[in-house]
């Protein structure tokens, strides 16, 4: 087959090879910027849901052809009538390698790499190898820990100055329903996504007495299987956490789910249901993800090329009513936990807890932590004050969260090291420890 054909590439290099009002002051048209882009550029998507087949189509078709994908989920019947790559045929195969398969025939030349894994599945020198990172993401934790790798990767010189060669652009898009936003985040110059989490919508929670005693909805019924009846049956093992993404846990839940709606005469629980709330997945449509795709990869294309400025740095779109879009410049926090070189600083009183760190990690508006883990140094020795995600160890130190700062030998200037899930990497925070003749 036939790769290149006459005037196939025309309509980039109208672009590519001239200048024009909008270029960037400092792009020089060159055929050669095409060949870059087609033989050098290597891009990494993240996700091929509804977001990711719509970018992997636009990369393709713009003349990328070194493209891999991540994602970890299987095709179930639900993505059909919006993630255009896949068939009824692909139903619970995975949507990585269906998608690469896909795009491999439709497009002539272009090269998509499937990776059916989680993206904490590989380490540095895996994202090391991108020019660029695309995202098109259901998950805010995923967005986080992407994040906090690409800032991983800086390196500065020994005055604290950023080497840009360095620098992996990460291209974001988001959907929620009729609105999405896209933005660019350049890892130790703009804003990362640590420093607008703010930005993102809020979680949605039910209350607990509801729940526990009085469901009226099916998300009632959901909820109460996921919160309470999960930890307590422990179904799949000990400390085992639910995957909304394993057919087996869902189904699971699903099942005690209807054993509970029944019991309250309410209606309404499916599988996608489930999965929905356990996800905390948002209805999704297609003509947003398509507008959303199309501005990341423009972003993508202008990133790669340097034929204009990159947009800076964060689109808000709404058609609930008309069409509406909105940009902005997201402010960099010269505090911010993972892309700022200053120290984090936790200031309590020597009486605190160590579960009012815990809590105060986890319901922050600057840290929302999920399950953080603490450990330090204290006479030279590394010492586990709390891990939650390791059932044995959690069990060892759970009596250390009654304990106060005193009692664990915590003193003013210490270091602690907290891992997440939402982090590659532990980080430092420098505690500032008050006496209690002091707080009071």
């Amino acid at each position: 087959m036939e790769v290149d054909w006459p005037g196939r590439w025309e309509h980039l290099r109208k672009i590519l090879e001239r200048s024009g009002p909008f270029a960037h002051p400092d792009f020089e048209p060159s055929p050669e910027i095409l060949t870059f882009m087609k033989e050098t550029c290597k891009i990494l998507v993240i996700g091929a849901g509804g977001l990711g087949c719509e970018l992997l189509k636009d990369l393709a078709l713009m003349g990328f052809r070194n493209i891999h994908v991540i994602d970890m989920d299987t095709i179930d019947v639900s993505n059909l009538n919006r993630q255009f790559l896949f068939r009824a045929k692909d139903v619970g195969k995975a949507k990585a390698d269906v998608a690469a398969a896909f795009v491999n025939s439709r497009v002539p030349g272009c090269q998509v790499t499937p990776h059916y894994a989680k993206i904490q599945d590989y380490d540095d020198n895996f994202y090391r190898d991108f020019h660029i990172v695309v995202c098109g993401l259901d998950s805010i934790i995923a967005r986080r820990w992407i994040n906090g790798m690409l800032i991983g990767l800086l390196q500065y010189d020994d005055e604290n100055v950023l080497d840009q060669s360095s620098v992996i652009p990460m291209v974001d898009g988001g959907t929620e329903g009729f609105k999405g936003n896209a933005r660019v985040v350049l890892p130790g110059m703009t804003a990362c996504i640590e420093c607008t989490l703010g930005l993102y919508p809020p979680q949605i929670n039910f209350p607990l007495c509801t729940i526990a005693h009085t469901p009226r909805l099916p998300e009632h019924c959901i909820e109460y299987v996921r919160i309470l009846l999960w930890p307590k049956e422990e179904p799949f093992g000990v400390g085992v956490v639910i995957d909304g993404d394993d057919p087996k846990h869902v189904q699971w839940i699903m099942e005690k789910s209807l054993e509970r709606a029944q019991e309250y005469q309410i209606a309404g629980i499916t599988y996608r249901l489930t999965q929905g709330v356990v996800k905390r997945i948002m209805p999704a449509v297609a003509s947003t993800n398509a507008v959303i795709a199309a501005a990341c990869a423009n972003e993508v294309f202008k990133i790669a090329s340097s034929c204009c400025a990159p947009l800076n740095n964060y689109m808000n779109f709404n058609d609930t009513n008309g069409v509406y879009t909105y940009t902005f410049e997201a402010e960099r926090l010269d505090d911010c936990v993972a892309c700022s070189l200053k120290p984090q600083s936790l200031s309590f009183s020597e009486s605190d807890k160590l579960q009012d760190i815990i809590t105060h990690l986890q319901e922050s508006p600057t840290y929302q932590m999920k399950a953080p883990g603490i450990t330090t140094y204290i006479d030279g020795k590394n010492r586990t004050l709390y891990i939650q995600t390791v059932k044995s160890i959690e069990e060892k130190t759970r009596e250390n969260l009654k304990k106060t700062l005193r009692d664990l030998d915590l003193v003013n200037g210490q270091e602690l090291y907290v891992a997440d899930v939402t982090t590659p990497t532990s980080l430092t925070f420098r505690l500032t420890l008050a006496s209690s003749m002091e707080s009071s």
